[in-house]
């Protein structure tokens, strides 16, 4: 009997320059089974534009799906985001999940002149936008006031193909992941950032028992959405090693607590194909987690793992 939460990968890119590049990665990552391929956001960076690159991506495949990881709320209007989002659903043929979340990066929105307020309030903020984006895509008039946006009633155009169009929100605190349980189709569950960059206090939230609370966050404000909610990670750290001792070295140089403890971060893959396979399936009976999210470096290595378990 087949599990009721399947496995499928996604892959998150940032470094292609150009539009060779984009194909052949969009390309190559489709033939090796990955499910989705996301694309960053950030305006000061030097990397392409995220919803332009979403579309060629999408041009240069048939079965990839595309989305954001994640797209920030404070940087587009929902009106505005929302029908791009539709109308690259509706050229796309229904192949788009849109990440969105807060905004976390202080020094963009003071490079581009933006107010970055308390966190509680751009996670309200994105709760409105997410209530407005569902609006728009519903072919239906909508209309909405609230604190942080008066929407005149408009009937979107075009209508996405999907419906309803998955959104995935992620984050690593007890209000974003709530925010995430109550609003979305896909939860990202991530060890929190609290400094917007890698560090030891970001590690500490890495290991298994915080993430066994994480969860209890997510089902407590789900409620009765819970089994209908995708639950997904990213990879932070990878490696494909032939022995035990190898793939201890690893964990032991990413992770500054015991050895133990390092080998039950759900975040990391380091082992043989079979062991990560192994991994994947009791990170899915402790966690419920079935979609994961590779980053680009590990796209070729990682290979042989999504092609075992992709919809198992």
């Amino acid at each position: 009997m087949k599990h009721p939460r399947r496995f499928r990968f996604g892959l998150k890119f940032r470094t292609a320059k150009d539009g060779a590049t984009l194909a052949d990665m969009a390309r190559r990552s489709e033939a090796l089974g990955y499910s989705t391929i996301l694309v960053s956001d950030h305006p000061t960076h030097p990397q392409l534009g995220p919803l332009v690159a979403a579309t060629a991506l999408a041009c240069a495949t048939t079965r990839l799906r595309v989305g954001s990881s994640v797209l920030a709320n404070d940087f587009r209007h929902p009106i505005v985001l929302a029908k791009e989002i539709a109308t690259l659903d509706s050229l796309s043929g229904g192949r788009v999940e849109l990440g969105i979340g807060t905004g976390w990066k202080k020094a963009e929105y003071e490079a581009m002149g933006l107010e970055f307020d308390a966190a509680s309030r751009r996670i309200e903020r994105l709760r409105e936008a997410i209530g407005i984006l569902r609006g728009f895509w519903s072919g239906k008039p909508h209309a909405s006031k609230g604190e942080h946006y008066t929407i005149g009633e408009i009937e979107g155009h075009p209508r996405p193909v999907q419906d309803p169009l998955p959104i995935l929100i992620g984050g690593g605190g007890r209000k974003v992941l709530s925010l995430a349980a109550e609003t979305a189709d896909i939860v990202g569950i991530n060890p929190a950032a609290r400094s917007g960059a890698h560090d030891a206090e970001t590690d500490l939230d890495s290991k298994a028992d915080v993430t066994d609370e994480k969860l209890r966050w997510i089902a407590e404000a789900a409620g009765a959405r819970m089994d209908a909610l995708e639950l997904c990670m990213q990879v932070y750290a990878d490696g494909l090693v032939s022995s035990r001792a190898e793939g201890d070295r690893i964990l032991a140089a990413r992770y500054a607590f015991s050895l133990e403890e390092a080998r039950q971060v759900p975040y990391a893959w380091v082992g043989s194909v079979d062991e990560i396979c192994d991994g994947l399936e009791a990170k899915r009976e402790r966690f419920g987690v079935s979609y994961w999210i590779v980053p680009e470096h590990a796209m070729e290595t990682m290979g042989a793992v999504v092609a075992r378990m992709s919809g198992r």
